[in-house]
């Protein structure tokens, strides 16, 4: 009985360690330095910023045009004749005199040689008439024979030689024919698909040619502009400036080829208000094809050292065009600007902001002036993550 008494204060000492543990152990966890929040966090609103920037931005003029082939000919016959052989193939890029197609050329050798037969036997002819006039001629004199044989006769001789220049003509009009059945490219550039096969009977009167040929190497895009913009390109091309053009897809995603603007029409379409531009591009690569629709950006001027904001952080009010601008203690304050273009995702202030600010690009609809916000530069390079 002693030994259970003695032992009883023991037990309770132990049951009172354990439940002051108990109560003590979420304290400590709750006042850990590790869970501890700084002072204000709780009521820091978290948003997205960037820190506007000093830079170039361009000045451009966008219009929807069509890609023209600089020099688009339809390969037709200039005689009548058999096709006997085609010697190019679709799609190929042909040069300049490059045999293309040859006509039966045996028709137009026979009329050459007719012509030549004809020729020779005008000049014999012309040489006997020669020689008669040289005998008048001394006859004339003795009285032997009239006045009016000799005349005749010197006639004669003209008329013989009026005969020999036809049949010259008769010559080159042969070899002419036969030039022309030999078909030869007259531009450097792209064939396309053969119209007419071998066999066939080509006449100078087809509408359709054998195929068509076009020059891609330079290739043009002819583009529109609003009227209004025309001094500002006027302006640059009368000083002698050489405007870029880049030519974009249909969704103005992806950059095909850039090219120099090389002419601007005679007058303004009175029914749009716009007037056509046209721009050369060298198309190493024929990104761009004939009559293909593209986007036309044109470079009429740069701004230099702007200040560049995103685009998302300009916020517009009933009156005025503002920004929400982070100061030094993480506190929002709202900014009046002005705002000149937009070019993409970027916009160039004009008046109320310098190079350096951070404002607000996301999180803005919980923003009032004063608010404490948590943020996230956007600029910032991101952090390796920890082992």
């Amino acid at each position: 009985m002693h030994r259970v008494l003695a032992v009883w204060p023991w037990i309770l000492a132990a049951m009172l360690i354990l439940v002051f543990g108990y109560v003590a152990l979420p304290s400590r966890a709750a006042t850990s330095p590790s869970n501890a929040a700084r002072p204000g966090a709780a009521n820091a609103v978290s948003v997205v910023a960037s820190r506007a920037r000093a830079g170039d931005m361009g000045v451009y003029l966008n219009g929807l045009g069509t890609v023209t082939a600089l020099k688009t000919v339809t390969v037709r016959t200039q005689v009548d004749g058999r096709l006997i052989a085609v010697a190019f193939e679709e799609g190929q890029l042909v040069q300049e005199g490059q045999l293309l197609a040859q006509i039966d050329p045996r028709p137009f050798q026979v009329q050459l040689e007719q012509a030549e037969g004809q020729l020779a036997r005008d000049e014999a002819t012309l040489k006997n008439a020669q020689v008669d006039l040289q005998r008048y001629q001394a006859l004339v004199v003795t009285d032997a024979v009239p006045r009016q044989q000799l005349d005749t006769q010197v006639a004669t001789i003209n008329q013989l030689e009026g005969t020999l220049k036809t049949d010259r003509g008769q010559i080159d009009a042969a070899r002419l024919n036969l030039a022309y059945a030999r078909i030869t490219s007259p531009i450097t550039g792209r064939i396309g698909l053969r119209l007419v096969d071998v066999g066939n009977v080509v006449q100078t009167t087809d509408l359709n040619g054998l195929a068509v040929i076009t020059q891609r190497q330079p290739i043009t895009v002819v583009f529109t502009i609003p009227q209004d913009s025309l001094p500002d390109v006027l302006r640059r091309l009368h000083a002698l400036e050489r405007l870029a053009v880049d030519a974009f897809d249909r969704t103005m995603t992806t950059k095909l080829a850039s090219g120099t603007l090389s002419a601007v029409d005679s007058e303004i379409d009175p029914t749009t208000g716009t007037i056509k531009l046209k721009a050369t591009f060298a198309n190493q690569d024929e990104a761009l094809f004939p009559n293909q629709f593209v986007n036309a950006r044109l470079l009429v001027s740069t701004l230099r050292n702007a200040v560049i904001v995103p685009t998302a952080a300009l916020q517009r009010g009933p009156q005025q065009t503002f920004v929400y601008v982070v100061n030094s203690q993480s506190v929002v304050e709202i900014r009046a600007v002005e705002s000149s273009i937009s070019e993409g995702d970027d916009s160039v202030i004009a008046k109320g902001l310098a190079a350096g600010e951070m404002v607000v690009v996301d999180g803005v609809d919980r923003l009032q002036p004063g608010t404490r916000v948590a943020v996230r530069d956007v600029d910032a390079p991101p952090q390796k993550a920890g082992p």
